[in-house]
């Protein structure tokens, strides 16, 4: 596992990372045995960089995190996220990136996670009540403060952070990016490539969906949240699966997963890039970190473009997308 820098802070972590997200909420089942066993394995596999965030659970995928590395802090690139209010009862109170939400948050995160600092703080979506200068100001005093040590954002639109750039330095933007979501390449890739800022892509897979492994909306338990996502509906559902049918043929010739073609393709759109696909299993992990041995030619690449171009996923990321790229 190789190792690229977010941002021109200093931040460097392993070319993929973990998202956190599914062994807490929202993706079907859980077990917390095998979802430690799965974090002690990514570190020895060099997959040490952990993404979580307070609102996953809520709250129980930080503590969860917070033990499986208690031992191992030392060998972690921690990355949490701030900004979407959850309750303890699972409610949703908004976003806020007001300044002392900002600091309640951090020292609740530190709490959670049992650890002094955090290595890369995202506002997990931007608050459009609260100037983004002031957001980033507290952020900053948390870098003073010895807190956190460098600051990211997710899911802001590019006037956002060339705002955000003029208070602190962001080191990472975490956004959707994957062969069925390619919007970040008309606007946000080449502002934040200006700017010297790292991307973190998160869903690399499509929710799974790039895996082939979902062939029916069946497949999908009964308390999954992708059953209410746009593009697992109906006629949209149909017309994504041709795609990653045509993804798994290419890859089937590479002798590689689609999975595993998905993220190879991500990594090969630059060296600022770190996808942090979500797995709570061993297996699909190690299936994942395969990718870094895949070499993509031109032609495959083209041909990746020609099934997987711009816009070729239908319906939206979200049922709500007013959140996003603000």
């Amino acid at each position: 596992m190789k190792t690229r820098k977010l941002g021109n802070q200093g931040l460097t972590v392993s070319e993929l990372g973990l998202g956190c997200m599914g062994m807490s909420e929202f993706y079907s089942g859980r077990d917390e045995e095998e979802a430690i066993a799965t974090l002690h394995r990514a570190i020895e596999l060099g997959v040490t960089f952990i993404d979580t965030a307070d609102m996953y659970g809520p709250f129980t995928n930080e503590k969860l995190v917070g033990r499986a590395i208690q031992d191992r802090r030392d060998q972690v690139i921690l990355a949490t996220k701030f900004g979407n209010v959850r309750t303890e009862d699972g409610g949703w109170g908004g976003i806020s990136g007001k300044p002392e939400y900002v600091r309640q948050a951090c020292d609740a995160s530190l709490k959670r996670l049992g650890v002094d600092v955090i290595d890369l703080y995202y506002q997990h979506r931007v608050d459009s009540t609260v100037p983004i200068e002031d957001t980033v100001g507290a952020m900053a005093e948390l870098v003073q403060q010895g807190k956190v040590r460098y600051l990211g954002l997710s899911e802001a639109a590019p006037a956002t952070i060339r705002r955000a750039q003029t208070v602190h330095p962001i080191s990472a933007l975490q956004t959707e990016y994957s062969l069925w979501s390619r919007d970040p390449e008309d606007e946000i890739l080449p502002t934040i490539r200006e700017l010297g800022i790292g991307f973190v892509p998160y869903s690399p897979l499509g929710r799974g969906f790039l895996s082939g492994q979902i062939t029916r909306l069946e497949d999908l338990a009964e308390d999954d949240y992708r059953r209410q996502a746009p593009r697992f509906q109906g006629e949209n559902f149909q017309k994504n699966l041709q795609v990653v049918e045509q993804v798994k043929a290419i890859a089937q010739e590479k002798g590689v997963t689609p999975s595993q073609l998905a993220l190879a393709w991500l990594l090969a759109q630059g060296d600022d890039i770190v996808p942090i696909p979500g797995t709570k299993r061993r297996q699909y992990l190690e299936e994942n970190a395969g990718a870094i041995e895949i070499t993509l030619t031109a032609d495959d690449l083209k041909r990746i473009d020609a099934v997987a171009p711009k816009g070729v996923a239908a319906g939206d990321r979200y049922s709500d997308m007013s959140t996003v790229h603000r």
